[in-house]
């Protein structure tokens, strides 16, 4: 679906704030982070967003994940709550977010979610050591993954699949029976969550030469080696430097094939929400334009 303009350049605006403060604070704390994905072809393809997205991706290792996380509670919570299901339960989605405080975003596939106080947000992924041993990998890279799914499945009966046609049909059948049998048994998120830590930070001790946040649609989408990764390279994004893997447009072809080529509209994706409220304001945008007292 698409935004109005003036509602996504408001938008823009917020996550850009978001963001600055993220950056001052990894920086006057000494923690690596790095953008990636769709905010990488937004740098490469536009200087900035992709005129259609409306989020933006950061990721750091797990361990300075949980340090930017406590700084946050400590001296950020004025202005923001940092959403994950260690501090939420109920939270269902392996990754966190920074949200800005009085705002509201929800998307369509979380509105159901009760007692997490969804926001406007920065998306921040917990990469993990891969394993040195490449059996080990697969069993660290799957088990996380399936974690993962399970943890979206007590509230999103369809996940995204990396397969299509009759085969995403029949997944989708026995997603949609799990689901309702996570509901009926009032399920946490919370109980997969402590697995899939478990199991994507096995290996976090122990040296590697791959670095990988596994809960993608594929749990090998998001896979770097120390080559690719390392050293951090700064691009121009809405004005300001942001930091990408070092050989980011590498990993963006593996990943999107032609990423230069701008997709069809039916094609461009975005998290257009159910509800959404800017800081500040009473009105609450209920999709597209219609508000809700």
């Amino acid at each position: 679906m698409e935004y109005n303009e003036e509602i996504l350049q408001k938008l823009h605006r917020l996550e850009l704030g978001i963001l600055d403060d993220f950056m001052r604070v990894c920086e006057e704390n000494h923690l690596t982070w790095w953008a990636f994905g769709g905010t990488g072809i937004g740098a490469v393809r536009h200087q900035g967003f992709i005129p259609w997205d409306d989020d933006i991706d950061v990721a750091m290792m797990r361990e300075d994940l949980e340090k930017l996380t406590a700084i946050y509670q400590e001296k950020m919570s004025d202005k923001y709550q940092v959403l994950n299901t260690d501090l939420f339960p109920s939270y269902p989605v392996p990754l966190t977010q920074i949200t800005l405080k009085d705002s509201i975003f929800v998307e369509e596939s979380l509105k159901h979610v009760k007692d997490v106080p969804l926001g406007i947000f920065l998306d921040v992924y917990a990469f993990d050591h891969v394993a040195m041993d490449p059996a080990a990998a697969k069993r660290q890279a799957w088990s996380t993954w399936f974690w993962g799914k399970m943890m979206i499945l007590t509230s999103v009966p369809f996940p995204m699949l990396a397969f299509r046609g009759v085969k995403k049909k029949l997944i989708h059948a026995v997603t949609a029976a799990v689901w309702a049998l996570l509901r009926l048994f009032h399920v946490s998120p919370a109980v997969f969550y402590r697995r899939l830590k478990k199991t994507a930070g096995r290996y976090n001790q122990q040296p590697a030469k791959q670095f990988a946040y596994f809960n993608d649609t594929s749990p090998f989408t998001n896979t770097y080696t120390e080559e690719e990764l390392f050293p951090l390279r700064a691009l121009p994004f809405e004005g300001r430097q942001v930091l990408f893997p070092h050989e980011l447009e590498k990993t963006l072809e593996v990943l999107y094939g032609d990423y230069m080529q701008l997709p069809p509209p039916e094609k461009r994706k975005n998290h257009f929400p159910a509800r959404l409220k800017f800081p500040g304001e009473d009105r609450v945008y209920v999709n597209e334009n219609q508000d809700k007292k």
